[in-house]
């Protein structure tokens, strides 16, 4: 076998493609999208169930070997500069060192459901909650487009070359945003500031990053958000309390 570059492990444990497979409860009028297919090890258990799949990789030598099966579409390329083609489902054990350009890339897409292979460390931020060691930015801009959880880990022997951390599936459904927010770019960039952060209290965090944000007169805008929560962390506010923040600055 050829070796491969960057991190680029890949799934050989049947049980665990097999529940994969059952995870996204396919039928023959899905057409999914896999990115980073590898050999296909994947890819044919896809094409047994759905209608349609369309396989990504980067690699011409891999790739060349996705042509297997006649309802596999195979595109070669680098998947941040690609455009999706239509899927109502995506299906994937991801190069983990895209994960974040990746996932928020499928979070512009209009789909039904994800099951994605992370990171076991990456998948657990995804899903944290608020008064969590892994609650932060991530956690609040993915489920703000998406309800995530995570399905099951994955041991490093389930792949060829062996990973040095553990994995786990994670189950994406987008939906619409649980919270309202007035700007969602200023929103993003303000969890992204106060979570630069996150030992600080969240009135030194945001005056630290009032510059960055943009905010004038920031002494005057702290005095109108409630004063209990100023004196707490970024990290014990749930994500509706931090949008109702971000929109009184950007008063």
């Amino acid at each position: 076998m050829k070796w491969y570059k960057r991190d680029q492990h890949f799934l050989i444990d049947e049980n665990v493609l097999n529940r994969i497979v059952v995870y996204g409860r396919l039928d023959k009028s899905d057409i999914v999208l896999e990115i980073g297919a590898g050999y296909g090890n994947l890819t044919g258990e896809l094409a047994k169930k759905a209608g349609k799949v369309i396989a990504i990789e980067a690699d011409p030598e891999l790739a060349v070997s996705l042509h297997r099966w006649e309802n596999v579409e195979v595109i070669t390329g680098d998947v941040l500069k690609i455009e999706f083609p239509f899927f109502n489902k995506v299906i994937s054990n991801l190069p983990y060192s895209i994960s974040s350009p990746v996932t928020f890339k499928l979070l512009k897409c209009k789909f039904d459901l994800g099951i994605l292979m992370y990171q076991y460390e990456y998948a657990k931020r995804m899903v944290a909650l608020h008064n969590t060691d892994d609650y932060g930015r991530l956690s609040i801009a993915v489920q703000y487009y998406a309800d995530v959880k995570i399905l099951e880990t994955v041991p490093r022997t389930a792949f060829s070359s062996q990973p040095d951390v553990r994995s786990a599936i994670i189950e994406m459904k987008p939906q619409p945003a649980q919270y309202e927010v007035k700007d969602k770019d200023f929103f993003m960039r303000f969890i992204n500031a106060v979570f630069s952060q996150r030992r600080k209290k969240l009135r030194n965090a945001i005056s630290n990053n009032a510059g960055l944000l943009g905010i004038k007169d920031i002494d005057i805008l702290l005095e109108k958000l409630p004063a209990g929560l100023l004196e707490k962390r970024a990290e014990n506010l749930s994500p509706q309390e931090l949008a109702n923040i971000a929109d009184i600055l950007l008063r």
